[in-house]
């Protein structure tokens, strides 16, 4: 036990240097390597300390970095949104979890030793990294809340710390640190890991499992549906598919294979049809309300998935719709509200042609219907988000003025939140929704009128979303990140 006043010494593990790689592979795996001691130190102190109590020590150890410096104003190919910096100077990133990012950060590496011909620094970063994060991915240790333990927590462990846990980057509000060495990534690793622990939280499914094309839905119908898709994809050997993943991580790879039910529900029940190298996709019911749609992609972009698309239901605005007809968005209203701090109500978000064309040839392909006749069964326009669910017990002349001068078609209460966090964390986004009510033509939501909308649509719509998605897939990755979504000055990784 130290002596009152006294500062505690601080222990560390041994760590190398930094060291230059002109070889993503194996930048990589030194990155690995120096999450993995850092981890196994905090964890079998902690554990140690939990059993013996206060150590009269500090504890702590630092996450991995990547660092970049380029002297050179080399012009990179201008159709490449990522993969290269703005300019001269010192770039940085903190890392965490490199093996569940090892595919993504070899390609990021690569692509940045490539394109300035220059090598990257690996070593230890100057980021404590909180003893939480070391050890949450390890269900037979817990953290104990504050005043449990027979030690003080922050006396011996460092904790999370909400500056670098922040969107600093995201926003473009973010400064060079004291040696002016700029972002090399939009997540710092502290951030990153905040994210992987709310997503196990909310979703009952491991980070791993994700898919790099999401789907969003606001209604449970969804699921059986998807199932059922998945099902049939295991058993078509020629599918590409190889697992389904349910909540509570229950995993089957043939079509018979019975799913145990999850004894608890989350709040966002989270599905994986998983194909090799991430390119399956995975099915997230957010359900109702703009700020479940922001929690589940605030999380969600940390995985940098190549696009997340929003199948769900909405309310039809035009007496010319008849329920189960599509919904093709091409703008959005924001009355969400609930990123109106981090991205202001005046920035436009705008239509992402691949998106919107893979959208659509999906709806012709399951519609069977082309040219002018999809018009029948589609609509493309405005759709409004808002944060009351019951927002046509006001007075509707106001509300319903504004959803006129803005040509709205169709409104929710997802959807426009989905797409703008996904041009805020340069996702690549799309909205196709189905008409289940129609509240200004007397046409409500209510059971006897919805059955047969959900008996027959519910299907082909998740199809739609499908379709699109496996489109999407085909298509290079310049292609789909589009440089409609970056700023001025960039960070490098995608």
């Amino acid at each position: 036990m130290q002596e009152p006043g006294a500062v505690p010494q601080i222990v560390t593990p041994q760590t190398p240097d930094a060291e230059s790689f002109d070889d993503a592979r194996a930048a990589v795996k030194r990155l690995c390597a120096l999450y993995d001691d850092a981890a196994s130190f905090l964890r079998d102190r902690f554990v140690e300390t939990l059993a013996s109590g206060d150590p009269g020590l500090r504890y702590r150890a630092f996450y991995p970095e990547i660092r970049l410096v380029t002297q050179s104003h080399v012009q990179v190919d201008s159709r490449l949104s990522f993969g290269h910096v703005a300019g001269p100077g010192t770039y940085f990133t903190t890392v965490t979890r490199p093996a569940l990012f090892e595919r993504y950060l070899t390609q990021q590496i690569g692509l940045l030793i490539n394109n300035h011909g220059v090598t990257v620094q690996i070593g230890p970063s100057a980021t404590p990294m909180p003893v939480h994060f070391a050890v949450a991915n390890f269900p037979d240790i817990s953290v104990p809340q504050e005043g449990a333990a027979n030690f003080i927590l922050r006396d011996v462990f460092d904790v999370p710390d909400l500056n670098t846990t922040n969107d600093d980057i995201v926003n473009g509000v973010a400064q060079p640190d004291a040696a002016g060495a700029e972002p090399l990534a939009l997540f710092s690793a502290q951030r990153v890991d905040y994210s992987l622990a709310r997503l196990a939280h909310y979703t009952a499914t491991d980070p791993e499992h994700f898919q790099n094309h999401v789907l969003f839905t606001n209604y449970q119908f969804y699921v059986s549906e998807f199932e059922t898709f998945a099902r049939t994809m295991l058993a078509d050997p020629d599918s590409g598919y190889t697992s389904f993943v349910s909540t509570g991580n229950a995993e089957i790879t043939g079509p018979d294979q019975p799913l145990p039910a999850s004894p608890r529900m989350p709040q966002m029940p989270t599905y994986h049809l998983k194909r090799e190298g991430g390119q399956g996709i995975t099915l997230v019911n957010i359900g109702v309300g703009p700020s479940n749609a922001k929690t589940a992609t605030d999380h969600i972009a940390v995985l940098r998935p190549h696009a997340w698309l929003m199948v769900g239901h909405c309310a039809g605005l035009r007496n010319s719709q008849s329920l189960g007809d599509f919904v093709l968005a091409h703008a959005y209203l924001r009355e969400d509200r609930v990123l109106d701090d981090d991205l202001p109500v005046w920035v436009p978000i705008p239509p992402l042609a691949e998106i919107q064309i893979a959208l659509e040839q999906a709806v012709e392909k399951e519609t069977q219907l082309s040219g002018y006749d999809l018009k029948r069964v589609m609509r493309t326009g405005t759709v409004a988000s808002v944060d009351n669910r019951n927002w046509e017990l006001r007075d509707q002349r106001g509300p319903v003025q504004r959803l006129s001068q803005s040509r709205a078609i169709a409104l929710d209460m997802e959807s426009a939140t989905i797409a703008a966090n996904g041009f805020r964390f340069r996702v690549p986004y799309g909205t196709l929704l189905c008409v289940s009510d129609k509240p200004l033509h007397g046409e409500l939501k209510l059971p006897g009128m919805a059955s047969d909308f959900y008996r027959t649509q519910v299907g082909r719509h998740l199809m739609i979303g499908i379709r699109a998605m496996e489109h999407i897939r085909e298509m290079p990755l310049e292609r789909i990140h589009s440089r409609k979504l970056r700023s001025f000055e960039e960070t490098a990784f995608l």
